[in-house]
């Protein structure tokens, strides 16, 4: 795939169209309470405008559902990047009207408009043409760097390429890409997939893909039940999809058949119910019983899966190990998290939890990698093209 990226090109007096994913989470007062992605994607703010480039820049907010809200405007956002950036961010009073083309021409060097909220108008999650060709008309080039948006085929993601002059991708998305192909393409074997959360069904995919990759498997979190269930044990009341049983006795044979160890929790913290103050116990595989569900993995898992964690030169993780947001659950994806960033390998975090995870328990200056896009990380470990990436192929 040939990708032309921002330091390949010709900026000045141009102006930039950049795709940014600046979704980031708001409180209840419109505060942003985590601005990782907006500095995530600061380098190529900051390549364009120093090298002459007018930077029009664009992302969604949450899911408006193609009208206009002003819970999701996206004001909040141009207000933290004045801040980052030292200079005035101009927030456009909407995506594309006469009014923002009139501002978009009449950029100067070093200034930065930022449009407002995409989802607004209903023609982005619609791949709508129309959408995608005025908002190409804004601009002499196209630079994606929604990593986390670049699985969905939308107008400023996949339309807008096919109606700009010159299209290329950030500093964000040579990244990921350069990380996912060092897993996925050259791992330095032994080969580690760390999978959690809640449900089977959102990771088959995933594991199916890397069993011909990997050298071992570690499942967690809600989904280890349904394997285990598949295994014969009485699980109670934990999260067991009982539509996935057949899915998961396969990868269980097609894991044994590649010689991939597929190492599922021995022991388990169970309650009574969800809920941080609810009774607890410690139990093994076959002593989860009616009326418990595991909510996180024990302690006798917890060191295996630190040997095994260890052990390993390349680690991908994606998915809790438990209901980690609630203190008497969060052990078990903690503990991970602190042996991942200890071992000598590459490791690579996907997914909103994992990230919040290695956050929570401080090691995430010693992850080598920590994607911004959950969504589009899963897909590229699924073995999926994304729409965004493929679009940006001269």
């Amino acid at each position: 795939m040939a990708i032309k990226f921002i330091d390949e090109m010709e900026l000045e007096e141009k102006r930039v169209f950049l795709r940014a994913d600046l979704n980031v989470p708001l409180d209840a007062d419109g505060r942003i309470t985590d601005d990782t992605r907006i500095r995530a994607v600061l380098p190529t703010i900051k390549y364009a405008l120093n090298h002459g480039g007018f930077v029009i820049l664009a992302s969604h907010l949450g899911r408006p559902k193609g009208e206009r809200n002003e819970k999701y405007s996206l004001l909040p956002v141009a207000e933290r990047l004045n801040e980052l950036l030292d200079r005035e961010v101009i927030m456009a009073p909407d995506v594309v009207s006469d009014g923002v083309k009139v501002v978009a021409n009449q950029l100067k060097t070093g200034q930065v408009l930022l449009l407002e909220n995409l989802r607004f108008n209903p023609g982005e999650t619609k791949n709508d043409p129309g959408f995608a060709k005025e908002l190409a008309g804004l601009c002499e080039i196209y630079i994606n760097d929604a990593f986390g948006a670049s699985h969905r085929a939308h107008a400023s993601i996949e339309g807008i390429t096919h109606y700009v002059r010159e299209k290329g991708a950030g500093f964000l998305i040579r990244k990921e890409l350069r990380y996912f192909s060092r897993v996925l393409d050259k791992p330095v074997s032994p080969f580690l997939a760390i999978m959690g959360g809640a449900k089977v069904s959102d990771k088959i995919g995933v594991i199916e893909n890397l069993l011909d990759k990997v050298d071992a498997v570690l499942i967690g979190g809600g989904m280890a039940y349904t394997f285990l269930a598949a295994q014969g044990f009485d699980c109670g009341d934990s999260l067991v999809e009982s539509d996935r049983l057949d899915d998961a006795r396969r990868i269980m044979d097609k894991s044994a058949q590649a010689g991939v160890r597929l190492i599922l929790p021995e022991d388990h913290i169970v309650a009574r119910e969800m809920s941080a103050d609810a009774e607890r116990r410690e139990a093994a595989n076959d002593d989860i019983g009616p009326g418990w569900k595991g909510l996180d993995i024990g302690p006798a898992t917890i060191e295996t899966f630190k040997t095994q964690i260890g052990q390993s030169r390349t680690i991908v993780w994606n998915g809790p190990m438990g209901v980690f947001e609630m203190e008497p659950f969060a052990r078990g994806t903690l503990e991970v998290a602190k042996a991942v960033a200890e071992a000598d390998a590459t490791s690579v975090v996907g997914g909103g939890d994992s990230v919040a995870a290695v956050k929570a328990a401080g090691v995430a200056d010693q992850i080598s990698h920590i994607s911004t896009g959950g969504g589009a990380s899963l897909e590229l470990l699924e073995g999926k093209v994304l729409p965004g990436i493929a679009a940006l192929d001269s």
